[in-house]
């Protein structure tokens, strides 16, 4: 019995970078030619890049993209297959569109009906929303058409598609991940593909656009909601799955409840008759492994820290080395990311830092196989001290001489940074970002921050898998069981100011992403004094985080364009 093949092309586009993108679209459908498909199927918007934010105010971009959708029609002449594309229409509005391409013409558009406004999304802002479901018919069989968020509402526009006797859903999306989001989609789109008894294909970009990164995780699932295909996750490739049409005509003439639905889907035996013989080889069924949560993030890191270095035109990259957790995890992320070679580790000792800290930093940067420098502080600090001396006369010392290191340090970074043309990676993690437990214009001076959105706990785990994945200690032990320390000050541990971590990343988990009160938190059972001053510190420091530069989105409600709060604000809970 003949199947539908479908070629999702899984791959990462730029934001405004049109020609690359049609450059990329064009190659891939001469690679998914190969497997003879019916469909070649690429992602929401691959045409602009998502989110293309207000560039979707800018007439001659809007054009250009439209240019660029000519073009792939042209491209496709003398081709019987259909290419489904996101692209921006322009029929007398602005829409998230999927274009329709069959050997040179454009058979139809496809408007997004829902448009997401919450979270990371802002799409009502820019577009208006489609009214009509879209059916496209090959070889007697009727396939719909949707986009991204019309596929997530149980009754949404797929359902009138299916009403009208889809067999197959076709979905092109740009969804950004976060902790278990690919599986999270593969298991609603499931349970859709289940109730509806229809085939589903689930095509998502792959990439980063500054703090948002793209998984990927493409599949294909048919009438019971059993996988057909999985692409992989953060890595671009064509996924080829074949999809059993008699099979779901089957399944629907023998349930009561889609009876209805079969004189929609036409006339049974012609279907069963144009799909009697498939003259294309089989291809073998190949399911991508899923991976562990540590590996999801870790790989979600790399690759929103690549995209961000790489698309932004930067060749190296300059990170602070002290010898602790945070430093040593962005050095392996940058490291995977751009390779070692391309990353230059900076160590800067002061009168307070441990020989143990200089040793880890020396020792991990031996293991990864970056260059280093080191440049002590302690006679720039103490001309910084007699510098301020008449000024501060009187006074005792307290956390400003502490943040002259961090900014000292911040300097420094910022010269070579400034002399050679690289990138600072800074290194907060989402604990400090949270509770303002970093200084402005010190340890928060850089261009880009690849754990801004990573508790101190998962940075922790992730190390640990890490050093396991590689069967070697790439982080020296010693990172991982000494106190978490800033070594501004003697014997000083972050648990000085902070709670612990472990009680610390479950507050402000339920703080930050859940927006739980203080009377809600407390009642679970944590100290309620140490809930009010982690509060406290969470609200009173909006402005730090507003001048913090950007980093991978990671949990459920990032820092930015997720959780979007006054800095002038009296409210307190």
């Amino acid at each position: 019995m003949k199947a539908l093949r479908f070629a999702i092309a899984q791959k990462n586009f730029v934001v405004g970078g049109i020609d690359e993108n049609l450059e990329k679209i064009k190659s891939s459908i001469e690679e998914a030619r190969k497997y003879n498909p019916d469909f070649i199927i690429f992602p929401e918007l691959a045409i602009t890049g998502y989110p293309p934010e207000d560039l979707l105010f800018r007439m001659a971009f809007l054009q250009k993209n439209i240019d660029g959708l000519n073009e792939i029609a042209n491209f496709s002449k003398g081709k019987d297959e259909i290419i489904i594309v996101g692209f921006v229409d322009l029929k007398d509005d602005i829409y998230n569109a999927a274009a329709i391409i069959q050997n040179g013409k454009l058979i139809g558009i496809y408007h997004k009906i829902l448009l997401p406004n919450y979270g990371v999304f802002d799409e009502k802002r820019y577009f208006s929303s489609g009214i009509k479901p879209m059916i496209v018919e090959v070889d007697n069989v009727k396939v719909g058409i949707s986009i991204c968020e019309d596929i997530w509402v149980p009754d949404g526009p797929i359902v009138d598609e299916v009403d009208s006797g889809a067999m197959v859903l076709v979905n092109i999306s740009s969804s950004p991940y976060n902790i278990m989001k690919g599986s999270a989609r593969e298991k609603m789109i499931q349970t859709r593909a289940s109730d509806l008894h229809t085939a589903i294909v689930y095509a998502n970009v792959v990439g980063g656009q500054d703090e948002l990164v793209f998984d990927g995780h493409s599949f294909v699932v048919d009438e019971n909601g059993n996988l057909i295909a999985r692409a992989k996750d953060f890595e671009e490739e064509i996924l080829i799955a074949d999809v059993d049409i008699p099979n779901i005509v089957n399944m629907n003439l023998h349930d009561p409840r889609r009876r209805e639905r079969i004189k929609k889907i036409g006339d049974v035996d012609a279907i069963r008759a144009t799909l009697k013989e498939s003259p294309k080889e089989k291809i073998e069924k190949r399911i991508s492994p899923s991976i562990c949560l540590e590996e999801e993030i870790f790989k979600a890191l790399v690759l929103g820290t690549r995209d961000y270095i790489t698309k932004n035109g930067f060749k190296k990259v300059l990170i602070g080395l002290s010898g602790g957790i945070d430093s040593s995890l962005v050095a392996v992320i940058a490291s995977e990311a751009i390779g070692s070679e391309n990353v230059i580790g900076v160590m800067m000792p002061s009168m307070y830092s441990s020989a143990s800290s200089i040793e880890d930093a020396r020792a991990l940067a031996l293991n990864l196989g970056i260059k280093t420098f080191q440049i002590g502080i302690t006679d720039v600090y103490n001309s910084y001290i007699k510098a301020l001396e008449k000024i501060f006369e009187g006074t005792q010392p307290n956390i400003t001489e502490e943040n002259l290191q961090a900014r000292i340090r911040g300097n420094y970074l910022m010269a070579i940074s400034n002399k050679f043309g690289y990138l600072v990676l800074t290194t907060g993690n989402k604990s400090e970002m949270s509770t303002g437990y970093a200084t402005l214009y010190g340890d928060m001076a850089g261009g880009f921050d690849p754990i801004k959105d990573l508790y101190k706990t998962m940075v922790y785990r992730v190390c640990k898998w890490f050093n396991e994945s590689r069967k070697k200690e790439i982080i020296p032990n010693n990172v991982f069981v000494k106190p978490p320390s800033a070594e501004l000050k003697p014997n000083q541990v972050d648990q000085d100011t902070l709670p612990p971590y472990e009680l610390l990343d479950s507050i402000l988990e339920l703080y930050v992403e859940k927006d739980f009160s203080f009377e809600e938190i407390t009642e679970m059972g944590f100290d309620p004094e140490m809930v009010k001053k982690t509060i406290k510190l969470v609200d009173t420091s909006e402005y730090k985080r507003r001048q913090s530069p950007p980093g991978v989105k990671i949990t459920f409600r990032a820092f930015g364009r997720d959780r979007r709060l006054p800095i002038t604000n009296h409210f307190r809970g």
